[in-house]
C-alpha cells in the first residue's frame, strides 16, 4: 500500500499547527520520510498527538539517537532524533528537537513509548542529552566510570592503550608472524 506522502504531509501540518501553531518549525519530505523539526518543550505532547491520532498512529518508537552538528558550526549543536513508524498505516517519520551545548536537557518519551527507554539510555551514553524523567538514566554501552561520550565531535580519538588476553605466555603463541603487536599506542591526531 503506497502512502500519498505529500498529502499526510499536509494533514500533518494542518493538525499539528492548530495544536501546536509556532511550536512546529518545519514539515519536509525527506528520503521518502516525512520529517517535522519541534521546539524540544512540547516533544512529550508532539508523540502523544503522533500516536494517538488515527491518521497517524504512530505506534512504534524505533530508534532515538542525536547528531552533533558542531563540526558544521551550526547552533543549536545537538539535534535530537525520533524515528516513528506506524504498524497499521505503514508510514515512517523522523521528529527532530534540537539542545544547546548550555542546555542538554529535553523530556523522556518513555510515557508515549516504552521502548524509550533502552533507546534514550543510549542516546544519552553516546552523546551525553539528559532526558529529563527517565526512569533509569545510567550508561548502557560503556562501563560506569568511563569519561566522555564517544559520538560527539570533540571526543579524542587514539592515545588509548587496547590488549588482549591469550592463553599461552610466549609473545607470539599460535600467532602469524606478521600479526600487529598485542599492544598498541596512537600517537597522531589523525
Amino acid at each position: 500500500m503506497a502512502v500519498d506522502l505529500e498529502k499526510l504531509k499536509e494533514e500533518l501540518r494542518n493538525k499539528m499547527s492548530e495544536f501546536f501553531g509556532e511550536k512546529i518549525k518545519d514539515i519536509t519530505i525527506s528520503h521518502d520520510e516525512l520529517v517535522m523539526e519541534v521546539e524540544k518543550d512540547i516533544i512529550v505532547e508532539v508523540c502523544m498527538k503522533l500516536r494517538d491520532d488515527p491518521s497517524f498512529q504512530f505506534d512504534l518508537l524505533s530508534y532515538v539517537t542525536a547528531v552533533d552538528y558542531s563540526a558544521l558550526g551550526r547552533e543549536p549543536r545537538y539535534g535530537v532524533i525520533y524515528q516513528l513508524y506506524s504498524v497499521q498505516k505503514t508510514h515512517r517519520m523522523r521528529v527532530k528537537a534540537y539542545v544547546t551545548e548550555d542546555d542538554l536537557i529535553i523530556d523522556t518519551v518513555y510515557s508515549v513509548w516504552k521502548t524509550a527507554d533502552w533507546l534514550e539510555r543510549e542516546t544519552y551514553d553516546m552523546f551525553g542529552i539528559i532526558f529529563r524523567n527517565h526512569p533509569d538514566l545510567r550508561r548502557i554501552l560503556m562501563p560506569e566510570d568511563w569519561e566522555g561520550h564517544p559520538l560527539r565531535k570533540d571526543f579524542p580519538l587514539g592515545g588509548v592503550k587496547s590488549f588482549y588476553f591469550k592463553r599461552s605466555t610466549e609473545p607470539r603463541a599460535g600467532e602469524p608472524k606478521n600479526l600487529v603487536p598485542r599492544i598498541r599506542e596512537q600517537l597522531s591526531d589523525i
